[in-house]
């Protein structure tokens, strides 16, 4: 089985010879003038990693929004369009590394949501307080860059090669929105993405970001549009076999803590990471009768300065468990 039938196959939870699994990083510095390529296939060789997530390093937002002084000025935010660096720059990318894949694995774009992208860099508290002082502007704002981000995506999955999105999805913090505010403000561009990403390929994964440590409300997203789920699971407190069932059974992204100091990033010795690896798999399997729909993985992007040849050592228990069978 290669690794695209066998990343298939787990989307699909049918069997595979193994269970896939993948882990991402960001680049920053390493984005050279080749626009991330020697980054990102220096990382697949060197990992073994069964499918690609290509990072969106460099690309904080569709346009440019410093012109944003009230909430009003939301509803007059240029569109990125075609002819931006947010669009011909990820779409460059994608091609580049899509061609020297080669078919080889599955990719998936990291796209930001919306809400996301509003609220980059020094923009957080602004948007915050312009949602009090003017909703409906903020929101005609956010239909704006959905647009842009959904143009951008429908161009990744038609023109790219990539076999889906990876959309990180923020904002959902408890403290942040309740349940019903979330589904009004933000659910809307969210979805508008997910949705059109949807209707070219049915293989796309919702990240429901822990990165700042904050547990959010899954269930805002429980029911969202996506063919797979990774979460923060030790942040929210719920793993991979309860997961499976709150997701209403499609498949499962994670295992392992991201942070740094951790088990996988520095913490934990060869064999203890592939102990982990293996019992991961293993309490899955218990609870469902085999390990379909699971993919192996973390619980959000690895701090940058791991050494990539820990990543192999989790291939090493997935392939010596397949060889038990």
């Amino acid at each position: 089985m290669n690794k695209k039938e066998r990343l298939e196959n787990a989307f699909n939870g049918k069997s595979v010879d193994r269970v896939p699994f993948s882990f991402w990083y960001h680049f920053n510095e390493k984005i050279g003038s080749d626009n991330g390529l020697k980054a990102h296939m220096d990382y697949y060789r060197s990992t073994g990693v069964d499918y690609m997530k290509i990072m969106s390093d460099g690309y904080d937002a569709p346009a440019d929004y410093s012109g944003v002084k009230t909430a009003s000025d939301w509803r007059h935010i240029p569109h990125g369009g075609k002819n931006s660096l947010y669009y011909t720059g990820q779409l460059d990318r994608v091609k580049r590394i899509n061609d020297a894949l080669q078919g080889d694995c599955c990719t998936f774009y990291n796209i930001f949501a919306p809400f996301s992208l509003m609220r980059h860099g020094d923009r957080e508290q602004m948007v915050m307080q312009h949602l009090k002082d003017d909703r409906e502007s903020v929101l005609e704002g956010l239909k704006i860059i959905s647009e842009d981000v959904l143009e951008l995506t429908r161009a990744l999955l038609t023109e790219g090669g990539c076999t889906g999105i990876y959309m990180a999805l923020q904002g959902g913090e408890k403290w942040r929105f309740s349940p019903e505010e979330y589904a009004a403000i933000v659910a809307p561009s969210d979805l508008a993405v997910l949705n059109g990403a949807r209707e070219i390929r049915d293989m796309n994964i919702a990240h429901l970001c822990g990165w700042a440590g904050d547990a959010n409300n899954l269930e805002i997203w429980k029911d969202y549009p996506a063919k797979a789920f990774n979460w923060a699971i030790f942040i929210e407190g719920m793993d991979l076999v309860e997961g499976k069932k709150f997701f209403g059974g499609k498949t499962v992204i994670g295992g392992f803590d991201n942070r740094p100091g951790k088990l996988l990033h520095s913490a934990g010795t060869r064999e203890e990471v592939k102990t982990f690896a293996k019992k991961t798999v293993r309490d899955y399997a218990r609870a469902y009768g085999n390990a379909n729909g699971l993919v192996i993985g973390a619980d959000c992007t690895i701090w940058y300065d791991v050494d990539d040849s820990r990543f192999r050592w989790v291939l090493e228990a997935l392939e010596e468990m397949a060889g038990e069978r």
